[in-house]
């Protein structure tokens, strides 16, 4: 046999994290052995070792398997030696084309030992192909077997992911179980928290930086955990950036919730991880304890699908998302600016609150009032007036709720029935039509099989029908279902007024309406147009709570004398308003005979 002296013998190994198991017959260390006495003894010289400890089969990026392929390229190679064709890789097409393709354009001899596969010798390479084929089925196997085992650990509840995410640590007497790591759920906590008071991710970011908070990926990584922990960047621990608290803000797991499956890969050979949408995941509830409580979370959820703009001082309005049209249902438009400022104002600290304008109105109204075909019609209501009855109205109810616990208990309640008992009368009369169609459309789909079996119609025209009928089925199982679902709700007591209560006793300070105040107690903000019938502008405003909808406080009952009081005070206002149109009367015709 001819000796090989002038290039490299390349001796490549791999073992990879399954095949340890196999014992040790395939370490590295016996591959050495086998290949370096092989090519002693059938004299091969200038032998270097290629070896990749760890890698799987399925994976041709291996550092030294490349490393290899760039000395065959660059014709540095004449021949490789391998314990087996697995240990090339057990991908069948890769693997071909680098034994049957690659190898041979740049005249490198192959040699499998264990499957006496020789490219010297023509008539030892015949099963190559079924070998690799064999090899890649081992490789399809393992990864079935790897994904059966994540499917079972992941729908027992147990984290699928290698580290605890931020704010959390593995617990060292069971890693599948997560502790509190106080230091980290503070700043957790703190992120929630300026969420809650109108603060956006950027924003957020930029207080964390300014306050020097090592960011997720720094601070984990120096204590060892995390999937960074050997690659972040020591020089930058203060990076954080919106992207990062945006996805702080949107896991559950903070709740104490175990989230699996958010990613899948499509194949066992292709790496990438593609994420699934939020409804896909498989929520374990109450696994670890809570760093942020649900309604917390829930809250700043509300918050994030809301987009709360900021204006040149980086300021947000807290009200944006919450008012609406009463007529129109839309979205109501905040306006507001500084424009020129007056003499009297010219000078002072834009971020007080000075805006020449700050309204809000009917977003139809701002959208068509220039277009012939204008839609809705002016809904102008002052941000500080809407600010004024917020308050009023969240101290009134809170104070009276704290006050007079039982009877507040009992008028929400009663209130809650009157809703419900119309919604679910409608509710009722929907479902009882939806079942009624779709009784309907049994009878039409069984009546189409039979025509198209006593052939009365053609094939294409069945094939129409019926797929018309059985999507619009479809769609009322669909809708069946959750109008039964609600329905049931509607059984169980939905004013949650002990969440009020709570929520209540939380605010000790009922004097200045804050940011958090607002997210916290305000569900929706109803405006109804102005009312201009009785000569005065007046303007009904509908305030809906958290957990107890619309709720007026009752009026206390008026002595004699204050009723006799407040009327003689109506008349009087009322002899005023006379005199006033006169007078107006007056002026107006004094004007038509000047002219």
């Amino acid at each position: 046999m001819s000796r090989q002296t002038e290039k490299i013998t390349a001796l490549y190994e791999r073992l990879s994290r399954d095949d340890e198991a196999a014992g040790d017959s395939n370490s590295i260390v016996n591959q050495k052995l086998q290949l370096e006495s092989y090519a002693a003894q059938h004299g091969f010289t200038n032998c270097i070792h290629y070896t990749d400890d760890g890698w799987s089969g399925g994976n041709f990026e291996r550092p030294n398997w490349k490393r290899l392929i760039a000395d065959i390229e660059a014709g540095k190679v004449g021949c490789v030696i391998a314990k087996d064709m697995s240990r090339i890789g057990r991908d069948y097409l890769q693997t071909g084309f680098y034994t049957e393709v690659l190898f041979r354009e740049k005249g490198v001899r192959f040699i499998a030992i264990g499957n006496g596969v020789d490219s010297a010798d023509q008539s030892t390479g015949e099963f190559a192909p079924f070998i690799n084929i064999m090899s890649e089925w081992y490789l399809r196997d393992c990864s079935r077997k790897q994904k059966a085992a994540y499917q079972a650990r992941g729908k027992s509840g147990k984290p699928t992911t290698s580290h605890a995410i931020f704010g959390y640590r593995k617990d060292p007497e069971d890693k599948h179980h997560w502790l509190i790591d106080e230091e980290a759920a503070a700043v957790v906590r703190r992120i929630f928290r300026l969420s809650i008071e109108g603060y956006g991710p950027s924003q957020i970011a930029g207080i964390l930086r300014d306050d020097k908070i090592e960011c997720p990926s720094v601070y984990m990584g120096r204590r060892g955990q995390g999937t960074q922990r050997n690659s972040f960047d020591a020089s930058r621990p203060y990076d954080w950036n919106g992207t990062s608290i945006s996805h702080i803000l949107g896991k559950p797991e903070y709740m104490g919730h175990t989230v699996n499956f958010r990613t899948y890969k499509e194949s066992y050979k292709d790496k990438r991880a593609i994420k699934r949408p939020p409804e896909e995941w498989m929520i374990i509830e109450n696994t670890h304890e809570t760093i942020v409580d649900p309604e917390t979370w829930e809250l700043a959820q509300r918050l994030r699908k809301t987009v709360r703009r900021t204006d040149t001082t980086g300021v947000a309005n807290p009200l944006t998302g919450l008012l609406y049209c009463a007529d129109c249902g839309a979205k109501m438009y905040n306006h507001r600016g500084r424009a020129q400022a007056s003499k009297e104002n010219r000078g002072k600290d834009p971020v007080s609150g000075l805006y020449p304008y700050d309204h809000y109105d009917c977003s139809t109204y701002a959208l068509t009032f220039c277009h012939t075909k204008q839609e809705c019609f002016g809904h102008y209501i002052s941000t500080k007036d809407i600010r004024a009855l917020l308050l009023d109205t969240i101290r009134t109810v809170s104070t009276y709720a704290i006050s007079n616990e039982a009877e507040f208990i009992e008028r929400v309640r009663a209130a809650s029935e009157i809703r419900q008992a119309q919604a679910a009368k409608d509710l009722k009369r929907k479902l009882a039509k939806d079942c009624k169609r779709s009784k309907e459309l049994d009878g039409l789909i069984r009546k189409l099989y039979e025509a198209y079996a006593g052939e009365k119609i053609s094939e294409k025209r069945f094939e129409v029908l019926s797929g018309e009928y059985e999507q619009e089925q479809e769609a009322l199982e669909v809708a069946i279902a959750q109008e039964q679902a609600e329905l049931d709700a509607f059984e169980a007591d939905t004013a949650r007024v002990d969440q009020f209560l709570e929520l209540a006793r939380k605010y000790t300070d009922f004097s200045v309406l804050t940011t958090p105040m607002i997210y916290e107690f305000v569900d929706k903000i109803l405006v109804h147009a102005p009312d201009r019938s009785s000569g005065e502008r007046t303007q009904e405003v509908d305030i809906y709570l958290k957990f107890i909808g619309k709720f007026d406080v009752p009026l206390p009952e008026l002595m004699p004398e204050e009723l006799a009081e407040m009327e003689k005070v109506r008349q009087r206002w009322a002899k005023g308003r006379k005199k006033w149109r006169r007078a107006q009367e007056r002026k107006k015709q004094q004007e038509q005979e000047s002219a």
